[in-house]
């Protein structure tokens, strides 16, 4: 008989518990007065150009990337990349001229997203050799998207 009471006690011990825990997810503190999250500027396509030719910039007066190991340049593929998506939702935002306008510049951002979506820097090819690898996709994007925007600003 000890251990169907202790039963019937540990059974009420947890439906309290569980009780509690849901009582206290779902209290109301003024739930009317909760303010929605605020959404995530976007920035113009003017300041996110810059803000990737910057990156541009910093990425060949630092250097660039001269190792040809593999893994060398990763952190300099990703300091591209990110400004690259910013510009990308400004792009997506500016409404004053259509889609295709911007047919280039998607093309040349999805290639760079190709080349960081391999997960690491796959250096440069041993021997000279003329196939491509992601450092190109990722780099040489970063230049040609810089050139693109710089024959077609958007004011």
């Amino acid at each position: 008989m000890g251990r169907h009471t202790w039963g019937k006690t540990a059974g009420a011990l947890v439906l309290a518990v569980t009780a509690a825990a849901a009582s206290a997810c779902s209290s109301s503190n003024d739930d009317g007065d909760a303010k929605p999250a605020a959404k995530a500027k976007t920035v113009t396509v003017e300041a996110a150009t810059t803000t990737f030719q910057d990156a541009v910039t910093k990425f060949d007066t630092d250097g660039g990337c001269l190792e040809q190991e593999p893994g060398t340049c990763w952190d300099q593929m990703q300091a591209l990349m990110k400004p690259a998506r910013e510009l990308r939702k400004a792009l997506n935002a500016e409404k004053s001229v259509g889609a295709d306008f911007w047919t280039e510049a998607y093309a040349l951002i999805d290639t760079m997203e190709d080349g960081i979506a391999v997960g690491e820097d796959q250096g440069v090819p041993a021997g000279g050799a003329t196939e491509l690898t992601n450092r190109d996709d990722v780099l040489g994007s970063a230049h040609d998207l810089s050139d693109w925007l710089d024959a077609h600003p958007i004011k």
